[in-house]
Protein backbone atom coordinates (compact mmCIF):
# COMPACT_ATOMS: atom_id res chain seq x y z
CA UNK A 1 0.00 0.00 0.00
CA UNK A 2 2.82 2.42 0.81
CA UNK A 3 4.34 1.98 -2.65
CA UNK A 4 0.96 2.57 -4.28
CA UNK A 5 0.48 5.68 -2.17
CA UNK A 6 3.95 6.83 -3.07
CA UNK A 7 3.25 6.66 -6.76
CA UNK A 8 0.44 9.16 -6.72
CA UNK A 9 1.22 12.66 -7.93
CA UNK A 10 -0.09 15.30 -5.57
CA UNK A 11 -2.08 17.22 -8.16
CA UNK A 12 -3.74 14.13 -9.55
CA UNK A 13 -4.46 12.93 -6.05
CA UNK A 14 -5.92 16.29 -5.03
CA UNK A 15 -8.18 16.46 -8.05
CA UNK A 16 -9.44 12.93 -7.55
CA UNK A 17 -10.11 13.44 -3.86
CA UNK A 18 -11.77 16.78 -4.49
CA UNK A 19 -14.13 15.25 -7.03
CA UNK A 20 -14.91 12.41 -4.64
CA UNK A 21 -15.58 14.88 -1.85
CA UNK A 22 -17.94 16.87 -4.02
CA UNK A 23 -19.92 13.71 -4.77
CA UNK A 24 -19.85 12.27 -1.28
CA UNK A 25 -20.91 15.33 0.71
CA UNK A 26 -24.15 17.32 0.40
CA UNK A 27 -23.31 20.82 -0.73
CA UNK A 28 -24.86 23.64 1.24
CA UNK A 29 -24.12 26.86 -0.62
CA UNK A 30 -24.78 29.84 1.60
CA UNK A 31 -27.54 32.31 0.93
CA UNK A 32 -24.86 34.98 0.50
CA UNK A 33 -23.13 33.06 -2.27
CA UNK A 34 -26.34 32.79 -4.26
CA UNK A 35 -27.34 36.42 -3.82
CA UNK A 36 -27.13 38.76 -6.77
CA UNK A 37 -24.40 41.43 -6.63
CA UNK A 38 -25.68 44.69 -5.11
CA UNK A 39 -26.37 47.67 -7.26
CA UNK A 40 -23.77 50.40 -7.32
CA UNK A 41 -24.33 53.01 -4.66
CA UNK A 42 -22.48 55.68 -2.75
CA UNK A 43 -18.76 55.21 -2.07
CA UNK A 44 -19.61 54.43 1.52
CA UNK A 45 -20.40 50.75 1.69
CA UNK A 46 -22.00 50.93 5.11
CA UNK A 47 -24.94 48.90 3.81
CA UNK A 48 -26.36 45.49 4.61
CA UNK A 49 -25.39 43.83 1.33
CA UNK A 50 -23.83 40.41 0.75
CA UNK A 51 -20.10 39.87 0.42
CA UNK A 52 -18.94 38.67 -2.99
CA UNK A 53 -15.95 36.45 -3.70
CA UNK A 54 -12.78 38.34 -4.64
CA UNK A 55 -12.83 37.10 -8.22
CA UNK A 56 -16.22 38.74 -8.84
CA UNK A 57 -15.08 42.24 -7.90
CA UNK A 58 -13.86 44.85 -10.32
CA UNK A 59 -10.62 46.75 -9.87
CA UNK A 60 -12.19 49.76 -8.20
CA UNK A 61 -15.09 48.11 -6.44
CA UNK A 62 -15.14 48.76 -2.73
CA UNK A 63 -15.51 45.69 -0.55
CA UNK A 64 -19.13 45.07 0.28
CA UNK A 65 -20.44 45.46 3.77
CA UNK A 66 -21.54 42.74 5.93
CA UNK A 67 -23.87 40.05 5.26
CA UNK A 68 -25.70 39.21 8.42
CA UNK A 69 -24.48 36.00 10.01
CA UNK A 70 -26.86 33.17 9.25
CA UNK A 71 -28.13 30.71 11.82
CA UNK A 72 -27.83 26.97 11.36
CA UNK A 73 -31.49 26.82 10.45
CA UNK A 74 -30.99 29.37 7.68
CA UNK A 75 -27.89 27.81 6.15
CA UNK A 76 -28.60 24.14 6.76
CA UNK A 77 -25.34 23.75 8.69
CA UNK A 78 -24.61 23.28 12.38
CA UNK A 79 -22.87 26.63 12.62
CA UNK A 80 -22.36 29.81 10.67
CA UNK A 81 -18.96 30.94 9.42
CA UNK A 82 -19.87 34.57 8.93
CA UNK A 83 -18.01 37.83 9.09
CA UNK A 84 -18.37 41.27 7.64
CA UNK A 85 -16.43 44.21 6.25
CA UNK A 86 -17.46 47.82 6.74
CA UNK A 87 -15.56 50.07 4.34
CA UNK A 88 -15.88 53.78 5.19
CA UNK A 89 -14.29 56.60 3.17
CA UNK A 90 -11.98 59.07 4.89
CA UNK A 91 -12.45 62.81 4.39
CA UNK A 92 -10.03 65.77 4.66
CA UNK A 93 -9.28 66.99 8.16
CA UNK A 94 -8.05 70.40 9.22
CA UNK A 95 -4.54 70.49 10.71
CA UNK A 96 -4.54 69.44 14.37
CA UNK A 97 -4.79 72.32 16.87
CA UNK A 98 -1.64 73.28 18.72
CA UNK A 99 -3.20 71.91 21.89
CA UNK A 100 -3.20 68.39 20.39
CA UNK A 101 0.25 67.16 21.32
CA UNK A 102 -0.31 63.64 20.01
CA UNK A 103 0.57 64.85 16.50
CA UNK A 104 3.26 67.36 15.55
CA UNK A 105 2.06 70.70 14.14
CA UNK A 106 2.24 70.51 10.38
CA UNK A 107 0.62 71.80 7.23
CA UNK A 108 0.71 68.29 5.74
CA UNK A 109 -2.63 67.07 4.43
CA UNK A 110 -4.67 64.89 6.75
CA UNK A 111 -7.73 62.72 6.31
CA UNK A 112 -9.83 60.89 8.81
CA UNK A 113 -13.15 59.86 10.22
CA UNK A 114 -14.66 61.57 13.28
CA UNK A 115 -15.95 59.44 16.13
CA UNK A 116 -18.67 57.24 14.76
CA UNK A 117 -20.96 54.47 15.95
CA UNK A 118 -20.63 51.40 13.75
CA UNK A 119 -21.55 47.73 13.78
CA UNK A 120 -19.37 45.33 15.70
CA UNK A 121 -15.82 44.81 14.45
CA UNK A 122 -12.52 43.55 15.89
CA UNK A 123 -9.80 44.42 13.36
CA UNK A 124 -9.02 47.60 11.42
CA UNK A 125 -6.89 48.62 8.47
CA UNK A 126 -6.69 51.39 5.90
CA UNK A 127 -6.75 50.79 2.15
CA UNK A 128 -6.39 53.00 -0.94
CA UNK A 129 -6.76 52.71 -4.69
CA UNK A 130 -3.25 52.26 -6.10
CA UNK A 131 -1.20 49.36 -4.67
CA UNK A 132 1.98 50.88 -6.15
CA UNK A 133 1.53 54.03 -4.04
CA UNK A 134 3.03 53.98 -0.57
CA UNK A 135 1.33 55.79 2.29
CA UNK A 136 4.05 58.11 3.53
CA UNK A 137 2.63 59.22 6.81
CA UNK A 138 1.05 58.16 10.06
CA UNK A 139 -2.19 56.25 10.56
CA UNK A 140 -3.84 56.23 13.97
CA UNK A 141 -7.11 54.84 15.26
CA UNK A 142 -8.97 54.73 18.50
CA UNK A 143 -11.89 52.48 19.18
CA UNK A 144 -14.70 52.05 21.67
CA UNK A 145 -15.16 48.69 23.34
CA UNK A 146 -18.54 47.19 22.49
CA UNK A 147 -21.35 48.02 24.87
CA UNK A 148 -19.30 50.58 26.82
CA UNK A 149 -18.46 54.26 26.74
CA UNK A 150 -14.74 53.51 27.04
CA UNK A 151 -12.50 54.67 24.22
CA UNK A 152 -8.97 53.39 23.71
CA UNK A 153 -5.91 55.57 23.42
CA UNK A 154 -4.72 56.43 19.92
CA UNK A 155 -3.01 53.41 18.38
CA UNK A 156 -0.60 53.47 15.44
CA UNK A 157 -1.31 51.24 12.46
CA UNK A 158 1.75 49.92 10.62
CA UNK A 159 1.73 51.61 7.19
CA UNK A 160 4.50 49.49 5.68
CA UNK A 161 2.55 46.58 4.30
CA UNK A 162 3.07 46.63 0.52
CA UNK A 163 6.03 44.27 0.85
CA UNK A 164 3.58 41.55 1.95
CA UNK A 165 2.14 40.82 -1.45
CA UNK A 166 2.17 38.67 -4.55
CA UNK A 167 5.22 38.99 -6.80
CA UNK A 168 5.17 41.56 -9.61
CA UNK A 169 3.83 40.31 -12.95
CA UNK A 170 2.00 37.36 -11.39
CA UNK A 171 -1.69 36.82 -12.12
CA UNK A 172 -2.59 37.61 -8.51
CA UNK A 173 -0.71 40.90 -8.52
CA UNK A 174 -2.00 42.03 -11.94
CA UNK A 175 -5.63 40.98 -11.37
CA UNK A 176 -6.83 44.59 -11.17
CA UNK A 177 -8.36 43.92 -7.74
CA UNK A 178 -5.32 44.63 -5.57
CA UNK A 179 -5.28 47.80 -3.48
CA UNK A 180 -2.73 49.49 -1.29
CA UNK A 181 -3.16 48.68 2.37
CA UNK A 182 -1.70 49.12 5.83
CA UNK A 183 -1.08 46.19 8.11
CA UNK A 184 -4.19 45.08 9.98
CA UNK A 185 -4.56 45.93 13.69
CA UNK A 186 -6.50 43.74 16.12
CA UNK A 187 -8.50 45.95 18.51
CA UNK A 188 -10.96 43.47 20.01
CA UNK A 189 -14.74 43.65 20.03
CA UNK A 190 -15.64 47.28 19.27
CA UNK A 191 -18.60 49.34 18.07
CA UNK A 192 -17.09 52.81 17.70
CA UNK A 193 -14.16 54.17 15.72
CA UNK A 194 -12.19 57.34 15.05
CA UNK A 195 -9.42 57.59 12.46
CA UNK A 196 -6.77 60.09 11.42
CA UNK A 197 -4.18 59.80 8.67
CA UNK A 198 -1.52 62.49 8.34
CA UNK A 199 0.97 62.80 5.52
CA UNK A 200 4.65 62.81 6.39
CA UNK A 201 6.29 66.21 6.54
CA UNK A 202 9.57 66.69 4.70
CA UNK A 203 11.22 68.74 7.45
CA UNK A 204 11.16 72.18 5.84
CA UNK A 205 9.49 74.81 8.06
CA UNK A 206 6.62 77.06 6.97
CA UNK A 207 6.62 80.73 7.92
CA UNK A 208 4.49 79.89 10.97
CA UNK A 209 6.89 77.17 12.07
CA UNK A 210 4.84 74.21 10.89
CA UNK A 211 6.51 71.57 8.77
CA UNK A 212 5.92 71.49 5.03
CA UNK A 213 4.06 68.50 3.64
CA UNK A 214 5.98 65.78 1.85
CA UNK A 215 4.27 63.37 -0.52
CA UNK A 216 0.48 63.67 -0.77
CA UNK A 217 -1.73 60.99 0.70
CA UNK A 218 -2.90 58.21 -1.64
CA UNK A 219 -6.31 58.59 -3.23
CA UNK A 220 -9.32 56.54 -2.21
CA UNK A 221 -8.48 56.15 1.47
CA UNK A 222 -10.97 53.96 3.34
CA UNK A 223 -11.01 52.53 6.84
CA UNK A 224 -11.82 48.80 6.83
CA UNK A 225 -13.62 47.45 9.89
CA UNK A 226 -13.52 43.66 10.01
CA UNK A 227 -15.86 41.46 12.01
CA UNK A 228 -14.48 37.89 12.11
CA UNK A 229 -17.91 36.54 12.99
CA UNK A 230 -18.69 33.71 15.34
CA UNK A 231 -18.12 30.09 14.43
CA UNK A 232 -19.89 28.04 17.12
CA UNK A 233 -18.87 24.78 15.47
CA UNK A 234 -15.16 25.60 15.72
CA UNK A 235 -13.26 23.78 18.40
CA UNK A 236 -10.89 25.87 20.57
CA UNK A 237 -7.25 25.49 19.54
CA UNK A 238 -5.48 24.55 22.79
CA UNK A 239 -2.90 21.82 22.47
CA UNK A 240 -4.89 18.64 21.86
CA UNK A 241 -3.84 15.05 21.47
CA UNK A 242 -5.13 12.42 19.12
CA UNK A 243 -7.01 12.88 15.89
CA UNK A 244 -9.38 15.82 15.62
CA UNK A 245 -12.57 14.39 14.22
CA UNK A 246 -14.47 16.04 11.38
CA UNK A 247 -17.37 18.29 12.24
CA UNK A 248 -20.86 17.03 11.77
CA UNK A 249 -22.07 19.95 9.68
CA UNK A 250 -22.38 19.91 5.91
CA UNK A 251 -19.39 20.79 3.71
CA UNK A 252 -19.79 23.25 0.89
CA UNK A 253 -18.04 22.48 -2.38
CA UNK A 254 -15.32 25.03 -1.59
CA UNK A 255 -14.81 23.68 1.94
CA UNK A 256 -14.63 20.13 0.63
CA UNK A 257 -12.00 21.12 -1.92
CA UNK A 258 -9.94 22.95 0.70
CA UNK A 259 -10.05 19.93 2.98
CA UNK A 260 -9.51 17.33 0.25
CA UNK A 261 -5.99 18.54 -0.54
CA UNK A 262 -5.05 17.41 2.98
CA UNK A 263 -6.93 14.10 2.72
CA UNK A 264 -3.70 12.06 2.93
CA UNK A 265 -2.99 13.68 6.28
CA UNK A 266 -6.38 13.83 8.02
CA UNK A 267 -10.01 12.85 7.46
CA UNK A 268 -12.08 15.03 5.16
CA UNK A 269 -13.52 17.91 7.15
CA UNK A 270 -11.04 17.52 10.02
CA UNK A 271 -10.39 20.56 12.20
CA UNK A 272 -6.75 19.62 12.72
CA UNK A 273 -4.05 17.49 11.16
CA UNK A 274 -2.71 15.27 13.95
CA UNK A 275 0.92 15.22 14.94
CA UNK A 276 3.15 12.28 14.08
CA UNK A 277 6.21 11.15 15.98
CA UNK A 278 9.53 11.56 14.21
CA UNK A 279 9.77 7.81 13.71
CA UNK A 280 6.31 7.76 12.11
CA UNK A 281 7.14 10.78 9.96
CA UNK A 282 10.40 9.26 8.73
CA UNK A 283 8.84 5.85 8.09
CA UNK A 284 5.99 7.30 6.07
CA UNK A 285 8.27 9.52 4.02
CA UNK A 286 10.50 6.54 3.27
CA UNK A 287 7.42 4.54 2.28
CA UNK A 288 6.27 7.23 -0.13
CA UNK A 289 9.66 7.03 -1.82
CA UNK A 290 9.08 3.33 -2.48
CA UNK A 291 11.86 2.29 -0.12
CA UNK A 292 11.82 -0.19 2.74
CA UNK A 293 12.11 0.25 6.45
CA UNK A 294 14.94 -2.31 6.42
CA UNK A 295 16.95 -0.17 4.01
CA UNK A 296 16.38 2.86 6.17
CA UNK A 297 17.47 1.10 9.36
CA UNK A 298 20.59 -0.21 7.62
CA UNK A 299 22.00 3.28 7.54
CA UNK A 300 21.91 3.43 11.31
CA UNK A 301 24.04 0.28 11.55
CA UNK A 302 27.53 1.10 12.89
CA UNK A 303 29.98 1.33 10.02
CA UNK A 304 27.28 1.45 7.37
CA UNK A 305 27.96 3.84 4.52
CA UNK A 306 25.53 6.02 2.71
CA UNK A 307 24.46 4.31 -0.46
CA UNK A 308 22.68 5.92 -3.37
CA UNK A 309 18.96 5.20 -3.06
CA UNK A 310 16.05 5.62 -5.45
CA UNK A 311 15.54 9.19 -6.51
CA UNK A 312 12.75 11.00 -4.75
CA UNK A 313 9.57 11.29 -6.71
CA UNK A 314 8.63 14.98 -6.72
CA UNK A 315 5.01 15.41 -5.71
CA UNK A 316 4.40 11.98 -4.21
CA UNK A 317 2.17 11.96 -1.18
CA UNK A 318 1.71 9.99 2.00
CA UNK A 319 0.75 10.71 5.59
CA UNK A 320 3.61 13.15 5.84
CA UNK A 321 2.74 14.95 2.63
CA UNK A 322 4.60 16.01 -0.46
CA UNK A 323 8.17 15.41 -1.59
CA UNK A 324 9.90 17.61 -4.10
CA UNK A 325 13.69 17.55 -4.18
CA UNK A 326 14.24 19.04 -7.64
CA UNK A 327 15.80 22.16 -6.14
CA UNK A 328 16.61 20.96 -2.65
CA UNK A 329 18.94 23.17 -0.65
CA UNK A 330 20.94 20.09 0.30
CA UNK A 331 21.35 17.94 -2.86
CA UNK A 332 22.96 15.13 -0.88
CA UNK A 333 19.68 14.64 0.96
CA UNK A 334 18.18 12.97 -2.10
CA UNK A 335 20.85 10.24 -1.86
CA UNK A 336 20.10 9.38 1.76
CA UNK A 337 17.81 6.48 2.51
CA UNK A 338 17.03 7.81 5.97
CA UNK A 339 15.60 11.31 5.46
CA UNK A 340 16.37 14.44 7.42
CA UNK A 341 12.89 15.46 8.54
CA UNK A 342 11.29 16.66 11.75
CA UNK A 343 8.20 15.15 13.30
CA UNK A 344 5.02 16.48 11.76
CA UNK A 345 3.45 18.94 14.21
CA UNK A 346 -0.26 19.29 14.89
CA UNK A 347 -1.72 21.84 12.46
CA UNK A 348 -5.13 23.48 12.86
CA UNK A 349 -6.78 23.35 9.44
CA UNK A 350 -8.63 26.13 7.69
CA UNK A 351 -11.81 24.40 8.78
CA UNK A 352 -10.46 24.42 12.32
CA UNK A 353 -10.07 28.20 12.41
CA UNK A 354 -13.31 28.77 10.54
CA UNK A 355 -12.27 29.97 7.09
CA UNK A 356 -15.18 31.06 4.91
CA UNK A 357 -14.08 29.27 1.74
CA UNK A 358 -16.51 31.33 -0.35
CA UNK A 359 -14.24 34.37 0.03
CA UNK A 360 -11.10 33.08 -1.66
CA UNK A 361 -10.54 32.33 -5.32
CA UNK A 362 -11.54 28.76 -6.03
CA UNK A 363 -8.38 27.50 -7.73
CA UNK A 364 -5.15 26.68 -5.92
CA UNK A 365 -1.79 28.03 -7.04
CA UNK A 366 1.45 26.07 -6.69
CA UNK A 367 5.12 26.71 -7.09
CA UNK A 368 7.74 24.07 -7.97
CA UNK A 369 9.26 23.28 -4.59
CA UNK A 370 10.00 24.78 -1.15
CA UNK A 371 13.62 25.87 -0.80
CA UNK A 372 13.24 28.47 1.94
CA UNK A 373 10.94 29.76 4.66
CA UNK A 374 10.40 33.47 5.31
CA UNK A 375 9.38 34.39 8.85
CA UNK A 376 7.02 37.32 9.41
CA UNK A 377 5.02 38.97 12.13
CA UNK A 378 1.49 40.12 11.33
CA UNK A 379 2.08 43.55 12.96
CA UNK A 380 -1.48 43.26 14.24
CA UNK A 381 -0.60 43.78 17.91
CA UNK A 382 -0.20 41.41 20.84
CA UNK A 383 -3.48 42.14 22.60
CA UNK A 384 -5.20 38.83 21.97
CA UNK A 385 -5.72 35.58 23.85
CA UNK A 386 -4.79 32.26 22.28
CA UNK A 387 -8.46 31.28 22.30
CA UNK A 388 -9.04 34.34 20.06
CA UNK A 389 -6.39 33.34 17.52
CA UNK A 390 -8.91 31.77 15.11
CA UNK A 391 -10.87 35.04 15.14
CA UNK A 392 -7.68 37.01 14.49
CA UNK A 393 -6.82 34.74 11.56
CA UNK A 394 -10.34 34.95 10.11
CA UNK A 395 -10.07 38.72 10.31
CA UNK A 396 -6.69 38.82 8.57
CA UNK A 397 -7.99 36.42 5.92
CA UNK A 398 -10.99 38.65 5.23
CA UNK A 399 -8.77 41.76 5.19
CA UNK A 400 -6.34 40.20 2.73
CA UNK A 401 -9.11 39.06 0.36
CA UNK A 402 -11.97 41.55 0.68
CA UNK A 403 -9.99 44.69 1.49
CA UNK A 404 -6.57 44.17 -0.12
CA UNK A 405 -7.85 42.20 -3.14
CA UNK A 406 -5.62 39.12 -2.77
CA UNK A 407 -6.75 35.65 -3.85
CA UNK A 408 -6.49 34.23 -0.31
CA UNK A 409 -4.70 34.88 2.97
CA UNK A 410 -1.07 35.62 2.14
CA UNK A 411 0.81 33.34 4.55
CA UNK A 412 1.25 29.58 4.25
CA UNK A 413 1.26 29.07 8.02
CA UNK A 414 0.38 31.18 11.05
CA UNK A 415 1.49 30.69 14.65
CA UNK A 416 -0.09 32.14 17.78
CA UNK A 417 1.61 33.17 21.02
CA UNK A 418 0.92 29.74 22.55
CA UNK A 419 2.71 27.95 19.74
CA UNK A 420 -0.37 26.61 17.94
CA UNK A 421 0.24 26.20 14.19
CA UNK A 422 -2.48 27.04 11.66
CA UNK A 423 -2.89 26.26 7.99
CA UNK A 424 -2.80 29.45 5.92
CA UNK A 425 -3.33 29.73 2.18
CA UNK A 426 -5.44 26.89 0.79
CA UNK A 427 -3.90 24.16 -1.34
CA UNK A 428 -2.53 21.62 1.12
CA UNK A 429 -0.13 22.08 4.04
CA UNK A 430 2.38 19.59 2.61
CA UNK A 431 2.29 20.98 -0.91
CA UNK A 432 4.32 23.87 -2.41
CA UNK A 433 1.48 26.40 -2.30
CA UNK A 434 2.31 29.80 -3.81
CA UNK A 435 1.80 32.48 -1.17
CA UNK A 436 1.75 36.28 -1.12
CA UNK A 437 4.02 37.03 1.82
CA UNK A 438 7.44 38.24 0.62
CA UNK A 439 7.30 40.55 -2.38
CA UNK A 440 9.77 39.24 -4.95
CA UNK A 441 10.42 35.88 -3.28
CA UNK A 442 7.14 33.97 -3.18
CA UNK A 443 8.34 31.42 -5.75
CA UNK A 444 9.82 28.24 -4.24
CA UNK A 445 9.36 29.51 -0.69
CA UNK A 446 6.80 29.51 2.11
CA UNK A 447 5.72 32.24 4.49
CA UNK A 448 5.23 31.73 8.24
CA UNK A 449 3.64 34.57 10.22
CA UNK A 450 3.59 34.83 14.00
CA UNK A 451 0.47 36.64 15.21
CA UNK A 452 1.64 39.81 16.90
CA UNK A 453 4.10 42.70 16.72
CA UNK A 454 7.70 42.08 17.72
CA UNK A 455 9.57 45.32 17.17
CA UNK A 456 9.56 46.14 20.89
CA UNK A 457 8.07 42.96 22.39
CA UNK A 458 9.88 39.64 22.68
CA UNK A 459 8.25 36.72 20.83
CA UNK A 460 7.04 33.95 23.16
CA UNK A 461 9.36 30.97 23.38
CA UNK A 462 6.45 28.72 22.35
CA UNK A 463 6.08 30.63 19.07
CA UNK A 464 9.80 30.37 18.26
CA UNK A 465 9.69 26.64 19.02
CA UNK A 466 6.68 26.28 16.71
CA UNK A 467 8.66 27.96 13.89
CA UNK A 468 11.36 25.34 14.37
CA UNK A 469 8.82 22.50 14.39
CA UNK A 470 6.92 23.46 11.25
CA UNK A 471 10.09 24.26 9.29
CA UNK A 472 11.80 21.01 10.35
CA UNK A 473 8.85 19.09 8.93
CA UNK A 474 7.93 21.11 5.85
CA UNK A 475 11.50 21.85 4.71
CA UNK A 476 12.34 18.20 5.37
CA UNK A 477 9.70 17.13 2.85
CA UNK A 478 11.65 19.05 0.20
CA UNK A 479 15.17 18.15 1.32
CA UNK A 480 16.12 21.57 2.71
CA UNK A 481 18.58 22.06 5.57
CA UNK A 482 17.28 24.69 8.06
CA UNK A 483 20.85 25.74 8.87
CA UNK A 484 21.86 25.97 5.23
CA UNK A 485 21.84 28.53 2.44
CA UNK A 486 19.96 28.44 -0.81
CA UNK A 487 19.46 30.53 -3.95
CA UNK A 488 16.18 32.16 -4.90
CA UNK A 489 15.57 34.25 -8.01
CA UNK A 490 14.17 37.68 -7.23
CA UNK A 491 10.86 38.60 -8.78
CA UNK A 492 11.62 42.27 -8.16
CA UNK A 493 11.73 44.39 -5.02
CA UNK A 494 13.57 47.18 -3.25
CA UNK A 495 16.65 45.11 -2.31
CA UNK A 496 17.22 42.95 -5.38
CA UNK A 497 16.46 43.58 -9.02
CA UNK A 498 14.19 41.22 -10.90
CA UNK A 499 16.01 38.11 -12.13
CA UNK A 500 18.92 38.28 -9.69
CA UNK A 501 19.87 35.01 -8.00
CA UNK A 502 20.10 35.78 -4.31
CA UNK A 503 21.83 33.61 -1.70
CA UNK A 504 19.67 33.49 1.42
CA UNK A 505 19.36 31.52 4.63
CA UNK A 506 16.96 28.62 4.22
CA UNK A 507 15.12 30.13 7.21
CA UNK A 508 15.14 33.87 6.56
CA UNK A 509 13.37 36.86 7.98
CA UNK A 510 11.16 38.92 5.70
CA UNK A 511 13.72 41.75 5.87
CA UNK A 512 16.31 39.50 4.22
CA UNK A 513 14.39 39.66 0.97
CA UNK A 514 12.91 43.16 1.23
CA UNK A 515 13.88 46.34 3.10
CA UNK A 516 11.30 46.23 5.90
CA UNK A 517 11.08 46.05 9.68
CA UNK A 518 9.23 42.71 9.44
CA UNK A 519 9.38 40.36 11.34
CA UNK A 520 10.32 42.91 14.00
CA UNK A 521 13.78 43.20 15.53
CA UNK A 522 13.02 40.99 18.53
CA UNK A 523 11.68 38.09 16.45
CA UNK A 524 14.42 38.45 13.84
CA UNK A 525 17.00 38.06 16.60
CA UNK A 526 15.52 34.65 17.46
CA UNK A 527 15.86 33.17 13.97
CA UNK A 528 19.35 31.84 14.63
CA UNK A 529 17.97 29.77 17.49
CA UNK A 530 15.06 28.63 15.32
CA UNK A 531 17.48 27.43 12.61
CA UNK A 532 19.56 25.38 15.05
CA UNK A 533 16.49 23.89 16.73
CA UNK A 534 14.84 23.09 13.41
CA UNK A 535 17.96 21.32 12.16
CA UNK A 536 18.15 19.35 15.42
CA UNK A 537 14.53 18.28 14.98
CA UNK A 538 15.51 17.01 11.52
CA UNK A 539 18.28 14.90 13.04
CA UNK A 540 21.15 17.00 11.72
Amino acid sequence: MSRIRGMRGYLASSIAVTCAAALAFPLALSTDAAAAPPAAGSPTTDRATPDRPAFERTARARPETPSTSKTSAETGTSGAIPGSTQSLPLAPLTPPPSSDRTLPPTSAPAQGLPRRDVRHFSLVGVVWDNPDTELQGRVQVRTRASGTAKWSVWQDVDTHNHEHAADPDTAERTSGRVRGSTAPLWVGDSDGVEVRVQAEADGRPEADGRAVAGDPLPTGLHIELIDPGVDPAAEPPPQASGVDTPRGNVLTAEAAASSAVNADLAPLGATAIPALSQKQTEADLIATRGETAEAASAEDTPGAKDKPGPKDKPGTTGKTGTIGNDDAADPATGQRVKPYIGARPRIVTRRGWGADEMLRERNFSYTKTVKAAFVHHTASGNNYRCAQAPSVIRSIYRYHVKSSGWRDIGYNFLIDKCGNIYEGRAGGVAKPVMGAHTLGFNTNSMGIAVLGSFGAANPPAAAVKAIAKVTAWKLGLFGANPKGKTYLKSGGGNLYRKGKNVRLNVISGHRDGFATECPGGRLYAKLGKARVTSARYQGR
